[in-house]
């Protein structure tokens, strides 16, 4: 028999995506419009997920996805098809719509090995509008999004766990066993926000990321703050920043495996020379981490770098999901850098005033992907501040401010 979580934890899951996790920590109003993008396989937490959402006043519109069905369309769309984007209705839902909660869930994490990415690309540009369309709402306060995950067997085989243990992660990890994880995470926010301010107070010019597989310069660049999770993504326990793309040098290496187009990369080891990705080198699947980088004109260029504290998280096995092992405690927390398209909301002032020449100005990366890969090797991040003093800010895993 499949291992499924109690009712009662199911429920506190949708609770903590509701009413936690959108609207930056508070939840959403009566009349708000929920997005709802759930796969077949976690149709328990959709159902919970849309109750939790009409208890709180609130109605949905359900992007409701059938299993084992994306090599068959990418097998059958011709490239036509694949270009093709229903510009009314999409610019529709995203007028419609207040949030969007998608769930991964996935019955075959091998799907889509094998098929050209190339394909997979061609639909990712396609679509290139309706995320802007959604970032421009965001910048202007009127959209939140969250993720999260639902555990099905080949999710759990994948990461060379039972059923039950994986399940057990994603418990520890949201809180789910304790009586109030509402509360809990809202005590995870205020710390991540205490770190995010004293990072913004002192003024930082520069980081220089030196340990076990990496020796790496990040300059912020101007026009900057740092961010914390604030319920986008559940979990979250990260601090981060979208640097100035053009002020990164040296090289670092990642000891955890990325998913990416339902292949797995492995060994990926980096070297950027004014800002771009100048080597790129895979143990495994090297070919697909070339076309990843090749995608588009920002997709060889930084767009986010980040710190997690292994005090705050309590996830200590790898996931093989992005989601989790992004935000993987442990001995020495984890370091990841993503490759591809900067998170605006970094802009200290109102994002949705910034012209797309500023953002070129700031040194602001653009691109259709956002590719987070992770290590969790020990390492020192030294800040060199605006006055030219040097602060240890992270060292063996925990933040020293």
């Amino acid at each position: 028999m499949v291992y499924t979580p109690e009712k009662e934890i199911i429920e506190k899951y949708a609770d903590v995506f509701v009413k936690c996790a959108l609207n930056s920590g508070k939840g959403i109003k009566k009349g708000d419009v929920v997005y709802l993008q759930v796969s077949e396989c976690a149709r328990l937490l959709y159902v919970a997920l849309r109750n939790s959402i009409l208890k709180a006043g609130g109605t949905t519109i359900t992007n409701y996805i059938p299993d084992d069905t994306a090599r068959e369309y990418y097998e059958l769309a011709s490239e036509e098809q694949l270009r093709s984007f229903p510009k009314k209705y999409m610019r529709g839902l995203v007028d419609e719509i207040d949030h969007s909660i998608f769930i991964i869930s996935e019955t075959n994490k091998h799907e889509l090995e094998g098929l050209d990415p190339k394909k997979i690309m061609t639909r990712s540009k396609a679509l290139k509008p309706y995320k802007e369309w959604r970032d421009e709402k965001e910048n202007k306060g009127k959209f939140s999004w969250t993720l999260g995950l639902y555990a099905t067997p080949a999710m759990a085989k994948e990461a060379k766990l039972t059923l039950k243990q994986y399940w057990n992660e994603i418990i520890k990890a949201c809180f789910l066993d304790e009586k109030d994880p509402i509360l809990k995470w809202k005590e995870v926010f205020s710390e991540v926000e205490r770190l995010r301010k004293k990072l913004n107070s002192l003024k930082i010019e520069r980081l220089h990321v030196k340990g076990e597989g990496v020796d790496l310069i990040i300059g912020l660049g101007e026009g900057r703050n740092w961010l914390g999770g604030t319920g986008r993504n559940i979990p979250s326990f990260e601090v981060f920043i979208s640097p100035d793309w053009r002020l990164t040098s040296g090289t670092i290496e990642f000891n955890q495996p990325l998913y990416r187009y339902g292949s797995l990369i492995e060994g990926i080891k980096l070297k950027f020379e004014k800002g771009l990705i100048t080597k790129a080198i895979a143990t495994k699947n090297e070919k697909l981490l070339a076309e990843m980088i090749a995608t588009d004109d920002g997709s060889n260029k930084i767009g986010e770098y980040s710190l997690t504290d292994s005090r705050l998280s309590r996830i200590t096995k790898f996931m093989a999901e992005t989601l989790f092992d992004e935000n993987i405690g442990g001995k020495y927390g984890n370091t990841h850098i993503a490759i591809g398209n900067a998170y605006q909301d970094s802009y200290p002032g109102n994002p949705s005033k910034v012209s797309k020449e500023k953002w070129k100005k700031l040194g602001y990366n653009k691109s259709i992907v956002h590719t987070d890969i992770i290590t969790t090797t020990k390492r020192t991040v030294t800040a060199t501040l605006a006055n030219g003093v040097e602060k240890v800010i992270y060292k063996d895993g925990q933040f020293t401010i």
